[in-house]
């Protein structure tokens, strides 16, 4: 399924490494590989003298002290966090500390939609429960600095809080882990929700910008064409879940063994919520039913009429 959209999985930069990928745009990756992650967070850094952190990180010693060590005598204006991940956020009360920079995000982590009676978050581990930003950013607001803005997009979806930066007068983009090239993201309810990951990407698509620089992996070219293929993925994705369906009712357990084949056994629990990403959204749309509200233990069956 995945095979419809060109990943680029070349990516090597060394953990630690200043690379600057455009000017007056740094990035340095963070040694936290993994399923999720790739080959680590990637935190950049925008302007030069007068600078901005996108996503400063875990908490990761070594992560911190290369952030600090690359932005020596300058001066830390502003920290930006693109959404409330563990292996995003946590180092900006560290990079705070030091540097007085104020910390600036969409607002603090939350689920997509309430919680149903009994239900666990299974993604909880994930999150950054912790921040708050001092700046709450809303959609379209402009974060000037000396000789650089940023613009604000908030795309919802990956989690609730997820924003982009724009970089004003370039081509540039700052996608956070809403569009990557080496991957798709995990969209996970409850702190995920397939139906405004959808908007998002609509959003983004119709946006001029031509290159992002994603939260993990290298950087995303011809973006409003890629966005298009990541949107007929998803669409894919959601027509396989139905043609299941019509075969009878089922679960998700079944769907994920059909649909993700020769999926990384790792992955198998962030196929599922994806998979009920997909449900809760076709459930509200009335193309598919289940008894109660949408659940991993759920079964699902095709809407009549």
């Amino acid at each position: 399924m995945s095979d419809d959209i060109p990943f680029d999985k070349t990516f090597d930069l060394p953990p630690g490494k200043v690379d600057e990928v455009a000017p007056g745009v740094r990035r340095i990756l963070c040694n936290n590989p993994g399923p999720f992650t790739f080959k680590g967070t990637v935190s950049y850094i925008v302007g030069r003298g007068s600078v901005a952190i996108i996503d400063p990180g875990p908490l990761d010693d070594a992560h911190i002290a290369a952030l600090l060590d690359a932005v020596r005598g300058e001066t830390v204006t502003h920290i930006l966090i693109t959404h409330t991940h563990r292996d995003h956020s946590p180092a900006a009360a560290r990079i705070k500390a030091v540097t007085g920079a104020p910390t600036l995000g969409e607002g603090p982590h939350r689920a997509a939609r309430p919680l149903n009676i009994g239900e666990a978050r299974p993604l909880d581990s994930s999150g950054d429960m912790r921040f708050r930003p001092d700046r709450v950013l809303a959609d379209g607001d402009v974060i000037d600095g000396t000789g650089w803005s940023l613009e604000a997009i908030t795309t919802p979806g990956h989690c609730a809080n997820h924003m982009a930066f724009a970089l004003q007068g370039t081509d540039i983009l700052f996608a956070g882990d809403h569009v990557m090239a080496w991957s798709t993201p995990v969209v996970a309810p409850p702190d995920g929700s397939m139906s405004d990951y959808m908007a998002s990407l609509d959003k983004l698509a119709r946006r001029a910008e031509t290159t992002y620089y994603p939260g993990h992996g290298g950087a995303v070219r011809d973006a409003p064409r890629y966005v298009q293929q990541f949107i007929r993925h998803r669409r894919a994705r959601e027509a396989a879940i139905l043609d299941q369906l019509k075969a009878g009712e089922t679960d998700i357990p079944s769907m994920v063994r059909d649909i993700y084949v020769g999926l990384d056994p790792r992955l198998t629990k962030a196929a599922g919520l994806s998979v009920l990403a997909h449900l809760e959204d076709l459930v509200a749309r009335g193309k598919v039913a289940t008894d109660g509200a949408p659940a991993v233990g759920g079964r699902y069956r095709l809407a009549v009429g």
